[in-house]
């Protein structure tokens, strides 16, 4: 599973646990070290984590495993890095400190809807 397809699968998994404003942002061409990000909000780190382990979990089932998983130490920003989707899943203050979407604002984004 590559690109836009892994980022789709992440959204979906997210969705699956009730992620909040879920955004696929497309970095093609903008950055040569990855692809995808995917942006997560959770509610409460109990809920970040929830989403962190069964993202991890689910792809690993299916063949695919994060090469780096940071942030559980602290659950306000948790990052699964897939090679060419990076994954972000923030608390709902760190999100909106750092403004990832606004950071890429020349990239694609698409949001996942339930």
């Amino acid at each position: 599973m590559e690109g836009y397809q892994l980022a789709k699968r992440v959204a979906e998994l997210a969705l699956d646990k009730k992620g909040i404003d879920i955004s696929i942002i497309d970095l093609n061409g903008l950055t040569s070290s990855f692809d995808y990000f995917v942006v997560i909000t959770g509610s409460v780190d109990q809920h970040i984590k929830a989403l962190a382990d069964h993202i991890r979990k689910e792809l690993s089932r299916e063949g695919v495993k994060p090469i780096g998983y940071e942030g559980v130490s602290n659950l306000r920003w948790v990052l699964l890095d897939f090679v060419d989707v990076v994954v972000h899943i923030f608390d709902p203050e760190t999100r909106d400190f750092y403004k990832i979407e606004s950071i890429w604002k020349d990239a694609k984004i698409e949001k996942a809807v339930v």
